[in-house]
């Protein structure tokens, strides 16, 4: 896509994933997590100053009495009125309420970005495709352990699954 993607506020939401600590500091490609983790600030800025939801997902480790240090969302990535969702399995759907408190604010589109891309980012974007909803894959929101990973996401696998774009392709239809 080359031109601004419009967006319904009252249809849309953000889903970053994976934005912890721990992953963030992770070697990554194309770009850092640091990178990754400004991207999608500035993503959750413009969704909630349109009142558009911002669904926050960390991962949890199944089966263990303390999480790794680091797995908490990056200080001040959360603001009041996020919805945050803790999954414990690759994709933010199985086993979690997100589909109905997204059904429930009438969402019909997500726009996503977080790490890794062709992991977290990839499967809960796979998932909510078998749900109905349409999808958006921001790009240069994204990174992986490696860049042959996140290119095979973007350039191959995203493109079949809803409109890839950048960061600055995000605009919101007036109200």
């Amino acid at each position: 896509m080359t031109g601004p993607l419009a967006l319904d506020p009252a249809r849309s939401a953000l889903v970053l994933v994976d934005l912890m600590d721990r992953i963030v500091a992770l070697p990554l490609e194309p770009r850092k997590g640091t990178e990754v983790l400004t991207a999608a600030q500035e993503l959750a800025a413009a969704f909630r100053a349109v009142g558009a939801p911002v669904v926050l997902v960390r991962v949890e480790r199944p089966g263990v009495t303390e999480q790794p240090p680091g797995s908490g969302l990056v200080p001040g990535l959360a603001h009041p009125g996020d919805i945050e969702i803790v999954k414990r399995t690759i994709g933010a759907f199985q086993g979690t309420d997100l589909n109905a408190r997204l059904r429930e604010r009438g969402v019909s589109t997500l726009v996503f970005g977080g790490i890794a891309t062709n992991l977290g980012v990839e499967s809960t974007a796979r998932a909510a495709l078998d749900l109905g909803y349409d999808l958006v894959l921001v790009e240069d929101a994204t990174a992986a352990l490696t860049a042959a990973e996140h290119e095979s996401s973007t350039r191959l696998d995203f493109p079949r699954l809803g409109t890839v774009v950048t960061v600055d392709q995000v605009r919101f239809v007036a109200g």
